[in-house]
């Protein structure tokens, strides 16, 4: 077993808004987050500070990990009520807490970092290990999110991978990293892919440009089949203002009037009516022939 790395990270933690502190303190100015971790009351509480906070209560060799450590790299894949993954040495405890959510693991020298004074997985360890560990399309969403960020080398993963290849899901990690594309914009966008991967359709391009005969941009679109001028769009929930609305109107007709196939579809559609959904991208392709 390799050593576990020492990040040393102690004392207070300077935040925007005030001050996050380990110490028992009394006052109105001061309100509590974990035990013996308090912070000033006016400090806006979001995940990174409870990542801060979690970061001062950490035993020795451990880190903040999971889809924490993705936050803090800016995948943006934690919620500000959602606990705090860290990962700690098989030989180390920390003590129970709901906001806490631990993953005992080997860690080497080289697996753990210091990213804005907090102490966290490395970007590639981070992916390594959201790769194994989630769902198989909650762990692509996630690489998919990591790789945006410009912090990860999907070398540097696969290679982890080979070197470690008798962990666990190893076997879904190589999946993911063979799938995974930083052009994916959203975990919903990077599902809708995997699901026509899984039916078999040829593979799309991603955030794909269409241009007229001059040159000229008509639009973008989320997945795009070139040859055959069919697209799937995702319509979020942003997509239902009245402006945004408005601007994908004008854009899905000017997509069609360049002569492509637009298909859009919304969350149910994907997760919840995966055959119908890519039985009409199948039926599209069809057609171009």
């Amino acid at each position: 077993m390799l050593p576990p790395p020492q990040v040393p990270f102690r004392g207070s933690v300077a935040v925007e808004a005030g001050l996050l502190t380990r110490g028992r303190l009394r006052g109105r100015d001061w309100r509590r987050l974990l035990p013996d971790v308090y912070i000033h009351h006016d400090t806006p509480v979001d995940h990174r500070i409870w990542c801060a906070a979690v970061a001062l209560i950490l035993p020795p060799g451990a880190a903040i990990g999971g889809l924490s450590a993705a936050y803090l790299w800016g995948a943006g894949l934690s919620r500000t009520r959602a606990q705090v993954s860290i990962v700690t040495p098989r030989d180390q405890r920390i003590r129970p807490h709901q906001r806490i959510a631990p993953h005992y693991t080997i860690l080497g020298p080289d697996d753990l970092t210091l990213l804005d004074s907090l102490p966290v997985t490395t970007a590639e360890r981070t992916a390594f290990d959201l790769g194994r560990r989630l769902r198989r399309a909650d762990a692509l969403a996630s690489v998919d999110a990591l790789l945006r960020t410009g912090h990860v080398d999907l070398g540097r993963v696969a290679a982890l991978a080979r070197e470690r290849s008798r962990w666990p899901r190893t076997a879904q990690l190589s999946e993911v990293l063979r799938l995974a594309d930083p052009r994916s914009e959203s975990p919903m966008e990077t599902r809708m892919r995997l699901l026509f991967h899984d039916a078999g359709l040829p593979p799309p391009r991603p955030q794909l440009e269409v241009r007229d005969r001059d040159g000229r941009l008509v639009g973008r679109v989320d997945l795009g089949w070139e040859t055959s001028r069919v697209a799937a769009e995702y319509e979020g929930d942003h997509h239902r203002g009245v402006d945004q609305c408005r601007q994908d109107v004008a854009r899905v007709s000017a997509l069609q009037l360049a002569g492509w196939t637009v298909l859009r579809f919304t969350a149910d559609d994907i997760l919840r009516r995966p055959r119908r959904s890519t039985a009409l991208v199948a039926t599209a392709l069809a057609r171009s022939r």
